[in-house]
């Protein structure tokens, strides 16, 4: 098999079974054309028969660019060829995964960035003007700590709005059901409201059963949402380097902080290690400080009443 043919079989597993995000079926697409550009100069042969491809060649690739890139950068490329192989292994198009052995560079891995509880309530207080659409897509962000992807897979069924909760299907088509705050909530039946008017008004013509509609009345994208959002960022007076990511990790820390514990965070995000979960949920040394005060019996901060 061709190394053309390999990389468009792979992309289809990547985005049918592995039910993968857009922008990450692109990033590994980017990747292994990188690749393929690399074994197009060492040697060709290599891209009309894929079996050819060995340690050896994916080292030297490796190499090659490592001068140019972060750890980070690298550890990925390693990581989609070692995906690649393995996925070739499996359906027997190798007879062995070339890339197995292959280790990628430790890589920093910093959290991603909270906004505080202040900030939270500044972006939803100094958008008045916010869309209904956008209000709900924000509010159950943080309300029920979604992936981005994960919201925009949201079909019309997955969410039930008398009970408070969402189903949500996640990562390696892991399904799981998330409570939903009564403002998300409210914000989502609002926002239902415009949409089905729109759509009995004929003002919008749906061919989806997504959630959340872009102008067209098809699926909203998750580009569409980062956009989307560094609009409201500005408009709320906050010049913070923010993403979707950043509603769920407050989801997150917010949570620990006002008491939920770790195994219930891991579950409602759908993280399958509990040491995720811990490094998502990194609370900050003043805090960890202030309930040993209020927790301790001789930390110093009881009085002796006796």
């Amino acid at each position: 098999m061709s190394y053309q043919e390999a990389v468009a079989l792979f992309s289809q597993y990547l985005k049918s079974e592995k039910m993968r995000s857009p922008e990450t079926c692109r990033a590994y697409r980017a990747d292994l054309e990188d690749f393929q550009r690399f074994v197009a100069g060492v040697d060709p042969g290599a891209l009309s028969d894929i079996s050819r491809i060995d340690a050896m060649l994916i080292r030297e690739f490796l190499a090659d660019r490592f001068v140019h890139l972060t750890k980070e950068s690298l550890a990925r490329k390693v990581a989609c060829i070692r995906s690649f192989f393995k996925f070739l292994l499996r359906e027997e198009i190798v007879q062995n995964n070339p890339a197995a052995a292959i280790r990628p560079p430790k890589r920093s891995r910093p959290l991603p960035r909270a906004l505080s509880v202040d900030d939270m309530d500044r972006f939803f207080r100094r958008n008045p003007g916010m869309s209904k659409r956008d209000a709900a897509i924000f509010e159950l962000l943080y309300s029920s700590g979604l992936r981005v992807g994960e919201l925009t897979s949201l079909k019309l069924q997955d969410i039930d709005l008398e009970n408070g909760w969402v189903r949500v299907m996640g990562k390696g088509r892991k399904e799981r059901y998330v409570p939903v705050g009564s403002r998300a909530t409210a914000a989502v039946e609002e926002y239902l409201s415009v949409r089905m008017a729109g759509r009995a008004g004929g003002s919008i013509r749906t061919y989806t059963d997504k959630l959340f509609l872009n102008a067209r009345g098809g699926p909203l994208s998750s580009r569409s949402i980062r956009r989307i959002l560094k609009t409201r960022l500005l408009d709320a007076g906050l010049s913070l380097d923010a993403s979707p990511h950043s509603f769920r990790h407050s989801f997150a820390t917010h949570m620990l902080h006002g008491g939920a514990d770790l195994r219930s965070i891991q579950e409602m995000m759908g993280h399958s290690s509990l040491s995720t979960t811990q490094r998502y949920t990194k609370v900050d040394l003043a805090k960890l400080m202030d309930v040993y005060d209020k927790a301790h019996p001789r930390s110093g901060f009881h009085k002796d009443e006796t």
